[in-house]
């Protein structure tokens, strides 16, 4: 008989992420399910007091919209309960019902910067969401932990996640970055700024200030906005035009493709700054870069979902199946140029039933 697994999603860069693990896993029956929780969150999640989080709005609404162009299958809320693995985008919610199953928490990307609420979280031991993806990983409500890079391994050891539990693997989405050359986004030479939804999550930001200090970066150069996809389009349009005369303001284009074409990027506190560094842009960010580039996801040539699909492997059959790394510089075919990305990370040859490599 075919095992059984859920794959818990969220945003469109984790539903996609999980998409592409279970491509490797389709031969297993997998299902598919938006965000969820039970009890009060659950219950509020229903109304449209939650929309700003993967749990209600339009996160929900285009992750079943993803699910059901793609022809997945669709088991709302696990309610099923008939699982031998979950698969999740985050563990700040751990639903009741997948608690008492094998699961792997996949990283998403970067993580929330250590504030006040992180610290009043860990300290009081209140739920972790209050502290947003700061706490990513703290839950210990899961087997394996799959993250983006042995610097990332270490940031969250330091937080107190238990060694035993990670696996270095590479994340989908940020581990080939060089692919994003190939694209038919228009313009080249750009100074390219990437908006954050703070103000929609209730966070604090300042963002006349950002975009003054983005007008003073691009130096007359060509500059361009990529708004957040949960941001308030009319309003950060309308605040660009003002404080930002002459800057094109995107939507919905691929910010990894407009990042491919930039000289520069600025950025906040988003993921994307990731495939800036990858792809030697300059870069800016109010993280610190030095600590980024040693958190750098791995650029294995697109297969972290093949190795996080391995665990998968190894878990399902009860550790039978062993992963292997080895690390190494290799050349990429983009167009008619070759490029090359270092630390890439190949598989080893070992036993993954239902695979071909």
């Amino acid at each position: 008989m075919l095992k059984n697994i859920l794959f818990i999603c969220g945003s469109r860069n984790q539903t996609i992420m999980m998409h592409k693990i279970s491509e490797y896993l389709a031969h297993y029956n997998c299902y598919f399910t938006p965000y969820y929780s039970h009890g009060i969150i659950g219950s509020l999640a229903k109304t449209s007091l939650l929309n700003f989080s993967i749990l209600g709005g339009q996160f929900r609404h285009k992750t079943l919209e993803y699910l059901q162009q793609n022809n997945l299958n669709i088991d709302l809320n696990g309610l099923s309960g008939n699982y031998d693995l979950v698969i999740t985008c985050s563990d700040l919610i751990m639903p009741k019902n997948i608690r008492n199953k094998k699961v792997i928490l996949v990283q998403e990307g970067m993580t929330d910067p250590e504030n006040l609420a992180y610290y009043i979280v860990k300290y009081f031991g209140l739920p972790r969401w209050i502290a947003s993806t700061s706490t990513t990983g703290l839950s210990n409500l899961y087997n394996k932990f799959c993250v983006a890079s042995e610097g990332y391994r270490q940031h969250f050891i330091n937080k107190g996640v238990d060694p035993a539990k990670i696996v270095v693997t590479g994340i989908p989405n940020f581990d080939n970055c060089i692919e994003y050359y190939d694209n038919t986004f228009p313009h080249k030479n750009f100074v390219l700024v990437a908006t954050s939804d703070s103000r929609e999550t209730f966070k604090y930001e300042n963002r006349r200030k950002f975009i003054e200090r983005a007008v003073s970066i691009s130096a007359g150069r060509q500059l361009i906005f990529k708004l957040h996809p949960n941001e308030n389009f009319e309003r950060a349009t309308r605040e660009i035009n003002q404080y930002a005369p002459g800057a094109l303001v995107y939507n919905d284009q691929s910010v990894e493709q407009m990042i491919a074409n930039c000289d520069v990027l600025i950025t906040r506190f988003s993921t994307v700054v990731y495939v800036g560094l990858a792809l030697n842009k300059e870069v800016y960010s109010e993280f610190n870069l030095a600590e980024l580039k040693k958190l750098m996801p791995l650029q294995n040539g697109g297969t972290s979902a093949m190795n996080i699909a391995a665990v998968a492997e190894d878990m399902i059959n009860s550790g039978k199946i062993k992963l292997y790394f080895t690390n190494k510089s290799a050349p990429y075919k983009t167009g008619n140029k070759t490029r090359f990305i270092s630390n890439v990370v190949t598989n080893g040859n070992y036993a993954k039933p239902g695979f071909a490599l």
